[in-house]
């Protein structure tokens, strides 16, 4: 485990075996998100490694990762406001278990894509809830019991008191997102697609940040407002290469479609997709065996070229 501190204060980098037997333990609520971009797939492959179960599961967009840990019976709950491969197909572990109970059932609480931004600004802000308009109308409610109506203590158009829905907060028990790049003490630094990480970390009681490197000091603070998560709200730093295949890591390599699109055929049958568990998460020890595994020439297909943004000046004193 490697904890060496900084000048700035201690540091935070740890494995990810370290990392997840730390802050994922059987039964809890455990975020993991990354909007079709930074998905924290290696973090997802170590929970199955260990072995975790009973974990409720709280992702934005259920994918492929989801699909994986469902398999390896670690998830017993999902919270979701999309399921599915990516627009490259569906997810056959996921929806065996939601539509036939096959072999176990799966509690699946769903939301929309707003309703589950509003439970993180409301679980990152500790409010009690988090009104929204757009649930009017909609048949969620009728399959979800916690999308309630509260009375606005404020009058409305009409002069009269508005009914509106709110949904509940979401504190995970741990968050875990991945990134470009972070420091040593845990600040981290996301550019291209970001989705909800930030407010998913400040919701969470811990959060593992997984990157694909770990910077000095100096280089964060030359581009502050890149840093989305402050080292304050992080309590591990793991340094993944890699580690979001098949999404991607903008400026570090591009998105695996040709995997996306062949996970409907193996996710469709069972024991194929029980095979590729234990050849690609229990045959390798870790991340870096799995990176190995592919091979050079297979990441070299992924490459990406340069696209340098232009310098800014921050200014200083004179």
């Amino acid at each position: 485990m490697e904890r060496t501190d900084t000048a700035d204060g201690p540091s935070k980098v740890m494995s990810m075996r370290d990392a997840v037997a730390a802050f994922v333990h059987d039964g809890a609520t455990v975020c993991l998100e990354g909007f079709t971009h930074l998905v924290p797939t290696a973090a997802g492959h170590e929970i199955i490694r260990q072995g975790r179960k009973d974990l409720t599961v709280v992702r934005m967009t259920a994918d492929i990762v989801v699909d994986q840990m469902i398999a390896a019976g670690c998830v017993s709950r999902l919270v979701s406001s999309f399921v599915g491969n990516s627009s490259a197909g569906s997810l056959g572990e996921l929806r065996r278990r939601i539509e036939r109970a096959d072999p176990a059932p799966l509690a699946f609480e769903e939301y929309s894509h707003y309703g589950m931004v509003c439970r993180y600004l409301a679980g990152s802000q500790r409010l009690p809830f988090y009104p929204l308009r757009s649930y009017g109308g909609s048949d969620l409610p009728g399959v979800n019991s916690d999308l309630r109506k509260v009375t606005s203590p404020y009058p409305g158009p009409d002069g009269e008191p508005e009914q509106i829905y709110v949904v509940p907060p979401v504190n995970p028990d741990v968050t875990i997102i991945h990134a470009q790049r972070a420091d040593r003490r845990g600040n981290t630094q996301i550019w291209g697609l970001t989705g909800i990480q930030a407010e998913a970390v400040y919701a969470a009681d811990k959060a593992i940040v997984v990157v694909e490197e770990v910077v000095e000091d100096e280089v964060v603070r030359s581009d502050p407002n890149r840093t989305l998560v402050p080292s304050h709200a992080v309590d591990a730093v793991v340094v993944c290469p890699r580690g979001a295949h098949p999404s991607f890591a903008q400026g570090y390599y591009d998105r695996d479609n040709d995997f996306y699109r062949a996970w409907s055929h193996i996710s469709k049958d069972p024991e194929r997709l029980r095979a590729w568990l234990a050849e690609w998460v229990y045959g390798t020890a870790d991340h870096a065996g799995y990176v190995e595994k592919l091979g050079e020439e297979f990441w070299a297909g992924l490459a990406v070229g340069e696209a340098l943004s232009e310098p800014v000046n921050y200014g200083r004193r004179l």
